[in-house]
Protein backbone atom coordinates (compact mmCIF):
# COMPACT_ATOMS: atom_id res chain seq x y z
CA UNK A 1 0.00 0.00 0.00
CA UNK A 2 1.68 3.45 -1.03
CA UNK A 3 2.21 5.86 1.59
CA UNK A 4 0.21 8.93 1.71
CA UNK A 5 2.23 12.58 1.23
CA UNK A 6 0.59 15.84 1.40
CA UNK A 7 2.64 18.28 -0.46
CA UNK A 8 2.36 22.08 0.77
CA UNK A 9 4.67 24.09 -2.16
CA UNK A 10 3.08 27.43 -3.86
CA UNK A 11 5.69 27.12 -6.60
CA UNK A 12 4.11 25.53 -9.63
CA UNK A 13 7.24 23.91 -11.04
CA UNK A 14 9.06 23.04 -7.94
CA UNK A 15 5.35 20.97 -6.30
CA UNK A 16 5.01 19.54 -10.34
CA UNK A 17 8.36 18.39 -10.31
CA UNK A 18 8.28 17.23 -6.40
CA UNK A 19 4.96 15.27 -7.19
CA UNK A 20 5.95 13.85 -10.32
CA UNK A 21 9.05 12.37 -8.63
CA UNK A 22 7.59 11.13 -5.70
CA UNK A 23 4.73 9.46 -7.44
CA UNK A 24 7.03 7.89 -9.62
CA UNK A 25 8.65 6.24 -6.40
CA UNK A 26 5.64 5.09 -5.61
CA UNK A 27 4.05 7.80 -3.24
CA UNK A 28 0.46 9.26 -3.12
CA UNK A 29 0.88 12.65 -3.17
CA UNK A 30 -1.93 15.62 -2.74
CA UNK A 31 -0.63 18.45 -4.18
CA UNK A 32 -2.02 22.01 -1.91
CA UNK A 33 -0.71 25.46 -3.30
CA UNK A 34 -1.68 27.40 -0.24
CA UNK A 35 -2.18 27.23 3.68
CA UNK A 36 -5.44 27.44 3.51
CA UNK A 37 -6.01 24.50 0.73
CA UNK A 38 -3.86 22.49 2.60
CA UNK A 39 -5.65 22.41 5.62
CA UNK A 40 -8.71 21.45 3.96
CA UNK A 41 -6.74 18.50 2.56
CA UNK A 42 -4.74 17.42 5.52
CA UNK A 43 -8.69 17.23 7.48
CA UNK A 44 -9.96 15.04 4.63
CA UNK A 45 -7.32 11.70 4.98
CA UNK A 46 -4.92 10.37 7.23
CA UNK A 47 -1.13 11.71 5.80
CA UNK A 48 2.10 9.42 5.80
CA UNK A 49 3.84 12.81 5.80
CA UNK A 50 3.59 16.42 5.31
CA UNK A 51 5.66 18.05 3.30
CA UNK A 52 6.02 21.98 4.01
CA UNK A 53 7.26 24.93 2.34
CA UNK A 54 7.33 28.26 4.70
CA UNK A 55 6.31 30.75 2.35
CA UNK A 56 3.00 30.36 1.91
CA UNK A 57 0.10 32.38 0.63
CA UNK A 58 -3.47 32.52 2.68
CA UNK A 59 -2.10 30.58 5.44
CA UNK A 60 1.31 30.58 6.08
CA UNK A 61 3.55 27.56 7.42
CA UNK A 62 4.09 27.89 10.57
CA UNK A 63 0.27 28.85 11.21
CA UNK A 64 -0.88 26.07 9.09
CA UNK A 65 1.88 23.75 11.36
CA UNK A 66 0.76 25.31 14.50
CA UNK A 67 -3.29 24.02 13.30
CA UNK A 68 -2.89 20.70 12.54
CA UNK A 69 -0.19 19.87 15.21
CA UNK A 70 -3.13 20.68 18.07
CA UNK A 71 -4.70 17.10 16.31
CA UNK A 72 -1.83 15.15 14.56
CA UNK A 73 1.43 13.72 15.60
CA UNK A 74 2.23 13.59 11.94
CA UNK A 75 5.80 13.79 10.60
CA UNK A 76 6.66 17.24 8.94
CA UNK A 77 9.62 17.98 6.69
CA UNK A 78 9.77 21.05 6.34
CA UNK A 79 11.03 22.40 2.61
CA UNK A 80 12.41 25.53 2.32
CA UNK A 81 14.30 28.80 0.85
CA UNK A 82 15.13 30.23 4.08
CA UNK A 83 18.48 28.59 5.09
CA UNK A 84 19.14 30.89 8.31
CA UNK A 85 19.39 28.44 11.81
CA UNK A 86 16.24 30.89 13.72
CA UNK A 87 14.62 29.78 10.76
CA UNK A 88 15.50 25.79 11.05
CA UNK A 89 14.79 26.22 15.01
CA UNK A 90 11.87 28.30 14.80
CA UNK A 91 10.31 25.14 12.21
CA UNK A 92 11.65 22.42 14.68
CA UNK A 93 10.25 24.29 18.16
CA UNK A 94 6.93 24.62 16.52
CA UNK A 95 6.59 20.08 16.00
CA UNK A 96 8.61 19.79 12.52
CA UNK A 97 10.56 16.68 12.34
CA UNK A 98 13.20 17.58 9.65
CA UNK A 99 13.88 20.30 7.32
CA UNK A 100 15.85 20.37 3.99
CA UNK A 101 16.82 23.49 2.39
CA UNK A 102 16.30 24.84 -1.42
CA UNK A 103 17.97 23.74 -3.66
CA UNK A 104 17.64 19.92 -2.86
CA UNK A 105 18.80 16.75 -4.82
CA UNK A 106 14.94 14.94 -5.40
CA UNK A 107 17.06 11.87 -3.91
CA UNK A 108 18.12 13.50 -1.06
CA UNK A 109 14.57 14.63 -0.67
CA UNK A 110 13.18 11.21 -1.18
CA UNK A 111 15.50 9.36 1.36
CA UNK A 112 14.14 12.24 4.14
CA UNK A 113 10.36 11.09 3.29
CA UNK A 114 11.23 7.36 3.58
CA UNK A 115 13.39 7.94 6.95
CA UNK A 116 10.39 10.11 8.36
CA UNK A 117 8.11 6.91 7.81
CA UNK A 118 10.13 4.53 9.11
CA UNK A 119 10.67 6.99 12.04
CA UNK A 120 7.13 6.89 12.61
CA UNK A 121 6.65 3.37 11.99
CA UNK A 122 8.83 2.52 14.86
CA UNK A 123 6.97 5.61 17.14
CA UNK A 124 3.93 4.19 16.82
CA UNK A 125 5.18 0.53 17.85
CA UNK A 126 6.65 1.87 20.84
CA UNK A 127 3.21 2.79 22.18
CA UNK A 128 2.59 -0.73 23.06
CA UNK A 129 3.18 -0.06 26.62
CA UNK A 130 1.44 -2.50 29.06
CA UNK A 131 -1.56 -1.03 30.93
CA UNK A 132 -0.91 1.12 34.15
CA UNK A 133 3.04 1.82 33.59
CA UNK A 134 3.75 5.07 35.74
CA UNK A 135 7.56 6.56 35.93
CA UNK A 136 7.77 9.52 38.52
CA UNK A 137 10.69 11.67 39.18
CA UNK A 138 10.35 14.54 41.53
CA UNK A 139 7.43 16.94 39.94
CA UNK A 140 7.21 14.89 36.49
CA UNK A 141 3.93 11.92 35.80
CA UNK A 142 5.23 9.69 32.22
CA UNK A 143 2.05 7.57 32.02
CA UNK A 144 3.50 4.69 29.72
CA UNK A 145 0.22 3.57 29.09
CA UNK A 146 -1.73 6.42 27.60
CA UNK A 147 1.93 8.41 26.90
CA UNK A 148 0.77 11.97 28.99
CA UNK A 149 3.16 13.23 31.09
CA UNK A 150 1.67 15.73 34.04
CA UNK A 151 3.81 18.31 36.51
CA UNK A 152 2.09 19.03 40.01
CA UNK A 153 -0.82 17.13 38.69
CA UNK A 154 -1.13 19.19 35.38
CA UNK A 155 -0.81 17.65 31.76
CA UNK A 156 2.34 18.98 29.88
CA UNK A 157 1.57 19.06 25.71
CA UNK A 158 4.28 17.62 24.45
CA UNK A 159 5.07 16.46 20.60
CA UNK A 160 6.23 12.97 20.07
CA UNK A 161 9.77 13.77 19.50
CA UNK A 162 9.86 15.88 23.06
CA UNK A 163 7.39 13.17 24.54
CA UNK A 164 9.96 10.23 23.25
CA UNK A 165 13.12 12.18 24.62
CA UNK A 166 12.09 12.58 28.25
CA UNK A 167 10.39 8.87 27.68
CA UNK A 168 14.52 7.99 27.14
CA UNK A 169 15.51 10.08 30.54
CA UNK A 170 13.22 8.87 32.62
CA UNK A 171 13.05 5.01 32.49
CA UNK A 172 16.75 5.24 32.23
CA UNK A 173 17.57 7.42 35.30
CA UNK A 174 21.08 6.32 36.00
CA UNK A 175 21.98 6.31 32.14
CA UNK A 176 23.97 9.21 30.26
CA UNK A 177 23.10 9.85 26.72
CA UNK A 178 25.11 11.44 23.90
CA UNK A 179 23.36 13.82 21.30
CA UNK A 180 24.01 10.61 19.42
CA UNK A 181 22.86 8.24 21.30
CA UNK A 182 19.29 10.34 21.77
CA UNK A 183 18.97 11.05 17.99
CA UNK A 184 19.71 7.03 17.17
CA UNK A 185 16.92 5.80 19.62
CA UNK A 186 14.50 8.82 19.10
CA UNK A 187 14.79 9.06 15.61
CA UNK A 188 15.41 5.66 14.57
CA UNK A 189 18.25 6.78 11.76
CA UNK A 190 21.98 7.91 11.21
CA UNK A 191 23.51 10.51 13.68
CA UNK A 192 25.55 12.52 10.70
CA UNK A 193 26.57 15.22 13.91
CA UNK A 194 23.57 17.63 12.90
CA UNK A 195 23.51 19.22 16.30
CA UNK A 196 20.86 22.09 15.85
CA UNK A 197 17.97 19.06 15.53
CA UNK A 198 19.17 17.97 19.39
CA UNK A 199 19.77 21.13 20.83
CA UNK A 200 16.21 22.75 19.46
CA UNK A 201 14.23 19.54 21.16
CA UNK A 202 15.96 19.83 24.28
CA UNK A 203 15.87 23.46 24.24
CA UNK A 204 11.98 23.59 23.64
CA UNK A 205 11.40 19.98 25.95
CA UNK A 206 13.61 22.26 29.31
CA UNK A 207 11.05 25.42 28.16
CA UNK A 208 7.88 22.60 29.16
CA UNK A 209 9.56 20.84 32.04
CA UNK A 210 11.65 22.71 34.23
CA UNK A 211 10.83 25.82 36.37
CA UNK A 212 13.99 27.82 35.22
CA UNK A 213 14.83 26.80 31.67
CA UNK A 214 18.17 28.53 31.99
CA UNK A 215 18.83 26.23 35.02
CA UNK A 216 17.83 22.82 34.47
CA UNK A 217 17.34 20.40 36.85
CA UNK A 218 15.14 17.37 35.26
CA UNK A 219 17.63 17.07 32.20
CA UNK A 220 21.46 17.73 32.93
CA UNK A 221 23.66 18.63 30.93
CA UNK A 222 27.15 17.06 31.07
CA UNK A 223 29.63 19.37 29.06
CA UNK A 224 31.22 17.61 26.12
CA UNK A 225 29.60 14.35 26.89
CA UNK A 226 25.63 14.67 26.50
CA UNK A 227 22.90 14.61 29.22
CA UNK A 228 21.58 13.09 32.01
CA UNK A 229 18.19 13.10 34.10
CA UNK A 230 18.81 15.20 37.38
CA UNK A 231 18.73 14.05 40.93
CA UNK A 232 16.44 14.83 43.59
Amino acid sequence: MASNILLVEDDASIGEMIESYLTMEGFDVVHAKDGAEALERFEERPYDVVLLDLMLPKLGGMDFLKKIREKSHVPVLIVSAKDGEVDKALGLGFGADDYITKPFSMIELTARVKAAIRRATAYVGTQQAPVNQIVKVHELTLDLDHLTVTKNGEEIKLTAKKLQILKLFMTNPKKVFTKQHIFTSVWNDDYFGDENVINVHMSRLREKIEDRPSEPQYIKTLWGIGYRLGEF
